[in-house]
């Protein structure tokens, strides 16, 4: 029998072999498989670098919401009640985290912008991860009502006194006005919270300095004491005694 292309249907056609309806195919992968597995594939491939960036971003994580004291001293400073902690977020750009080994002195320092709250600068600290364009920060800031606000764990540095950031406590002050006094509450409250530092980690007021005290800085801060020896002087007997006063306290 003559087929219709000229040959008997028992004969072998010569292009049979390049005829794609006669070669034996491979199975083919519908398509909504080939593109769930495509989906399941890019899923991966972004988990792993959702997990990679979170590792990276680590060590700078935010503050936790509970704050777990590392220090003794830090702990009871979480027990005053004349003391609020507001602790800024860890950050290169005024908490870097680094603890400090031994605090050997304490640093009075007054706030650059006068008739500012505390809660105001404690604020423009913690803005400064987001402007990096300074470093800046305190462990403490008393506002001019006498308030406290802790930005700072005690067992951290901050960026406030230069070359004695890795083994001091810095107290920023707020002030009325250029001449940079401040106010009797402020001034109550700094001796108060000097004074109880100085128990603490073993001082005595030898080791409280202005920030224009250490080596290689050029400045007035703070203003009204570098401009008023005697005001300092009297400021040093005001601790000695408050610790006094404190230990006294104490024993009782």
């Amino acid at each position: 029998m003559i087929s219709f292309n000229g040959k008997k249907n028992n004969e072998p056609d010569e292009n049979s072999e390049n005829d794609p309806d006669l070669v034996p195919q491979s199975p083919r992968v519908p398509l909504w498989l080939a593109g769930f597995l495509g989906f399941i594939a890019l899923s991966v491939i972004i988990g792993a670098f959702v997990i990679e960036a979170r590792n990276s971003a680590s060590d700078y994580a935010p503050t936790p919401d509970v704050y777990i004291p590392v220090s003794p001293v830090q702990h009871e400073l979480m027990e005053l009640n004349w003391v609020e902690q507001y602790f800024l977020d860890i950050n290169p750009f005024s908490r870097p985290g680094e603890y400090i080994e031994q605090v050997n002195g304490i640093v009075i320092h007054n706030i650059g912008n006068p008739g500012t709250t505390a809660l105001q600068n404690r604020n423009y600290f913690n803005n400064l991860q987001h402007r990096q364009y300074r470093f800046a920060s305190a462990h403490f800031i008393i506002c001019l009502d006498g308030a406290v606000l802790q930005c700072v764990p005690i067992d951290e540095l901050a960026f406030a006194s230069n070359i004695r950031n890795y083994d001091t406590i810095s107290i920023e002050v707020t002030h009325p006005d250029a001449t940079g006094r401040f106010t009797h509450e402020s001034y109550v409250t700094l001796v108060r919270l000097t004074a109880w530092l100085n128990i603490k980690f073993g001082l005595t007021s030898d080791d409280v300095i202005r920030h224009a005290d250490i080596p290689g800085i050029v400045t007035d801060c703070p203003r009204y004491f570098v401009n008023n020896p005697e005001a300092w002087d009297r400021l040093l007997e005001d601790i000695d005694n408050e610790m006094e006063r404190q230990l006294r306290q104490q024993e009782e």
